[in-house]
C-alpha cells in the first residue's frame, strides 16, 4: 500500500493480469474437456455402429444356418420316404433333430454346472 491508502499501481496490474491469464486458461481447459468429451461420444459411437452391424452379421449368417438344416431335413425326408412312407420318414427326421437337441442341451449343462459363477454373470467372483 502507498502512504495515502491505495495500492501499487504494479501490484494491481500484475493482480489483474494474473486473473486474466487464470481465467483463460480456466476457459481453454473447459473448451478442451468438452472437445475430449465429444470426441470420446463420436469414437464410442462409431464402435457401437460396428458392433452392431457385425452382429447383424452374426444373425444373418444364424438364419442361413437354419435354412440350411431346414432344408437338409426336408431332403433327407423325401429321400427317406422313396424308401418307407412318407409319415415314417418325418418321424425319423424329428427323432433324429431331437437326439441332436438332447444331446446339445446336457453339453451346455454340463458346461454351466462346470462354471457356477456363469450364473451370477460377475467375473470378479471368478477371480
Amino acid at each position: 500500500m502507498t502512504p495515502h491508502g491505495s495500492r501499487d499501481p504494479v501490484s494491481a496490474s500484475v493482480g489483474q493480469f494474473t486473473g486474466q491469464v487464470t481465467g483463460q486458461v480456466t476457459e481453454e481447459m473447459s473448451t478442451l474437456m468438452r472437445q475430449e468429451i465429444a470426441l470420446a461420444k463420436a469414437e464410442i459411437k462409431q464402435e457401437a455402429l460396428k458392433e452392431g452391424r457385425a452382429w447383424g452379421m452374426y444373425g444373418g449368417a444364424g438364419f442361413a444356418g437354419y435354412m440350411v438344416l431346414l432344408f437338409a431335413s426336408i431332403a433327407a425326408w423325401w429321400g427317406l420316404a422313396t424308401v418307407i412312407p412318407i409319415g415314417w420318414a418325418a418321424l425319423i427326421v424329428t427323432a433324429i433333430w431331437a437326439v441332436i437337441g438332447a444331446v446339445l442341451y446336457q453339453a451346455g449343462r454340463r458346461m454351466r454346472q462346470d462354471h457356477p459363477t456363469a450364473d451370477r454373470g460377475n467375473p470378479q467372483e471368478t477371480a
